[in-house]
């Protein structure tokens, strides 16, 4: 059980979300909301949220877009038990399952997540390289950033599993593991819109938004990259608009 006081409460798109997440470990923060902001979905749309943590990036676009069908996906019991009492406390409509993204097709089927069943993936993986990156000594902070291997080929498989044809995925992850991205997407996924985000003006991006088309044949696309920061390293106002939702990140073609 997580004691009261490791728990902090946090507004997020602009107070129109309020989130409780525990004070160590993993933080919700940009990222998720601008994952949220480039995930396309419609009403009526099945959307899974893998990775989900305590259900930001989820609980953020199904604020945007009512009467989704949301599944929260957590492997770890507590940020799940969070992610449930964040949905009813903000008053959306979501189911929260406790489950390893890597396991298989039964344990899936097992939770209601069958194949060709799916509108919708979004996925905020672990993604730091542990060859370079030094893994925070909090496990759980460790387990949500660092990365193995075949993480994200796993990520994928069980993405493009679970997505009906012409079912969207949509990433983010580090900028200078864009290879990794293209080499998990080659199986099975189409249409890729790669959204390149900028931390500082002149700086190299440091994050790749992706979204890929289950069965898609539509060629790559590489969209004008997304500055975060003006020279003065203030949020530019576009990007304060998407973190506060008043705006959304356009990856689909018009």
């Amino acid at each position: 059980m997580i004691e009261a006081t490791d728990i902090t409460e946090d507004a997020f798109l602009g107070g129109q979300l309020r989130l409780r997440q525990k004070r160590s470990g993993h933080r919700a923060g940009h990222d998720a909301i601008l994952l949220a902001a480039a995930t396309g979905a419609q009403a009526g749309d099945r959307v899974v949220d893998f990775g989900a943590g305590v259900g930001t990036a989820g609980l953020a676009l199904a604020r945007r877009v009512e009467g989704i069908r949301l599944s929260l996906v957590e492997i770890d019991p507590e940020l799940a038990e969070l992610a449930r009492a964040n949905a009813a406390a903000n008053a959306i409509a979501a189911e929260t399952i406790v489950l390893d993204v890597t396991a298989d097709a039964q344990a899936f089927a097992a939770n209601g997540l069958l194949p060709d069943s799916v509108d919708a993936v979004l996925m905020n993986p672990p993604f730091n390289d542990p060859a370079r990156h030094r893994g925070s000594p909090d496990q759980a902070r460790h387990a949500a950033h660092v990365a193995t291997g075949e993480t994200l080929h796993a990520w994928v498989h069980a993405a493009r599993r679970i997505l009906r044809s012409s079912g969207a995925l949509t990433l983010i992850w580090r900028a200078d593991g864009i290879a990794d991205v293209m080499a998990a997407l080659s199986r099975g996924f189409g249409s890729l819109a790669i959204l390149p985000v900028h931390g500082e003006a002149g700086k190299p991006a440091i994050r790749v938004l992706v979204r890929a088309v289950k069965g898609g044949r539509a060629p790559t696309r590489l969209l004008p990259g997304l500055m975060l920061n003006e020279e003065s390293n203030v949020p530019k106002k576009e990007v304060r608009d998407i973190l506060e939702g008043k705006a959304e990140v356009t990856l689909a073609e018009p």
